[in-house]
């Protein structure tokens, strides 16, 4: 009997975790002011060392959150084998509020223990100098031929920051993740020069208008599919989305600010455009200027996502590297708050996606450097990574509240065919007192 009740109880309360799963909000954003940078929930807190002996080692498919004060140089450890590659991103994140200056920005590098520089890139502010959230990674890359960076062993990842005097001095926030590129199929025989021939012809985007509203980070990026997106940005405010590119694959992307009838004041650099790859390596940015009227601004066309795209000396082209989610940010300049108010501005997003996805290079599961069906459904969905991770949640709590559920019809099945058979009365001398002839429920009740 027992049993049969904690059954039971497992039954309700696995409805229960479906309805409250199921109450759970979506996505709501305020469109009116800057939102704080939303971090994985899932990040380590880390502190960068002045000396790369008192590193902290990074582990693979992990994230973390540090800062970095102005001119520090901060050191990370990896500990790497001699087969590979590994990419450490690192977002740093400004105060709000607060004042950059071209050429600001971090430097992420990763080096062995003789000094010796894998790779390199900046994440700095340019032409367009407000706050917001910029990125860049840095690889070790074991490559034919090369003893450079090719022993296993300690590395060291090295973040500088670069302001000038006239910034703001306060801390960055990082968001550092580290991750490792799989295997390839077939002893890695794959070319070693990046692909020439390619269309950059700028295609047309479905036609038809849908809204979808950014997200305030990577982590919470909202899933984008080939269309034409309407959502609104405040001043101060970033904006982040995601689109599934396969290999074989082309991204195009632009970014469109509606008219406003507060001002016709000119904003140079009003708005910044950016793409990031998986691994949260820069790729391409572009911005617009504003003056109250409609304006839009698009990325460079971009080579088709292929594993030899890492040879060619272009970054941007080096950056197309591997399939996965590549991440579109909007940030629009505080500054435009001066002369058109706090209120949010219609923006639009154009994303296509073109081309017929080829197969994985690599053996075995992709991680994060591939498209899946799911990754797919997600983007036409909408969802962003938490929101996928809810829909999961509630995939397996609904598969087991089916598994109860039918164990407990069976054991009801059970129940009633014993407790016809008890009801069958036993034969008894003539006169004798007897069971009832309704029987009764089974002796372990």
């Amino acid at each position: 009997m027992n049993r049969q009740r904690n059954r039971g109880r497992a039954t309700l309360a696995t409805i229960a975790a479906v309805c409250a799963v199921a109450a759970l909000p979506g996505q709501a954003y305020a469109v009116d002011g800057p939102e704080a940078y939303t971090f994985d929930p899932a990040a380590t807190s880390v502190q960068g060392a002045e000396t790369n002996a008192d590193a902290a080692e990074l582990k693979a498919g992990s994230a973390y959150r540090s800062s970095i004060e102005p001119g520090q140089k901060l050191y990370y450890r990896l500990e790497l084998d001699d087969t590979t590659d590994a990419y450490v991103s690192a977002v740093a994140v400004p105060k709000a509020g607060g004042k950059v200056a071209y050429g600001d920005g971090v430097t992420i590098s990763i080096r062995d223990l003789d000094d010796t520089r894998c790779s390199s890139e900046d994440a700095i502010f340019r032409s367009a100098e407000f706050p917001r959230p910029i990125a860049a990674y840095a690889h070790r890359t074991v490559e034919k031929g090369s003893n450079t960076c090719a022993a296993g062993g300690t590395y060291n990842v090295l973040i500088e920051r670069k302001s000038k005097a006239t910034s703001s001095p306060e801390a960055w926030d990082l968001e550092l993740r580290y991750e490792t590129e799989p295997a390839l199929k077939d002893g890695g025989s794959l070319p070693t020069e990046a692909p020439e021939n390619w269309s950059s012809a700028s295609p047309v985007p479905p036609s038809g208008k849908r809204e979808r509203s950014g997200g305030s980070g990577f982590h919470d990026a909202t899933g984008l599919e080939s269309g034409e997106w309407v959502d609104r940005i405040a001043p101060g405010q970033t904006r982040f989305y995601r689109v599934p590119v396969d290999w074989g694959q082309q991204i195009f992307a632009t970014a469109a600010l509606s008219n406003s009838g507060t001002s016709t004041e000119y904003i140079g650099n009003a708005l910044a455009l950016t793409l990031d790859n998986p691994a949260r390596g820069h790729v391409d940015d572009a911005t617009l200027a504003y003056s109250g009227t409609p304006n839009s601004v698009a990325l460079d066309p971009l080579p088709p996502v292929a594993y030899e795209n890492r040879y060619d000396a272009g970054a941007d082209v080096s950056a197309m590297r591997f399939a996965g989610w590549y991440y579109l940010s909007v940030a629009l300049s505080p500054r435009v708050a001066e002369h058109y108010g706090d209120k949010a501005i219609g923006l639009t997003l154009k994303v296509k996606v073109v081309n017929d996805s080829k197969p994985s290079p690599y053996r075995g599961d992709a991680g994060i450097f591939g498209v899946t069906d799911d990754d797919r459904d997600s983007a036409r969905s909408g969802r962003s990574a938490p929101e996928d991770g809810e829909s999961a949640t509630m995939r397996r709590v609904a598969a087991a509240g089916i598994g109860a559920g039918s164990v407990l019809v069976l054991g009801l099945g059970v129940w009633v065919l014993l407790a016809r058979r008890r009801a069958v009365p036993a034969p008894v001398p003539p006169g004798a007192g007897g069971p009832s002839p309704l029987g009764g429920p089974p002796q372990a009740w």
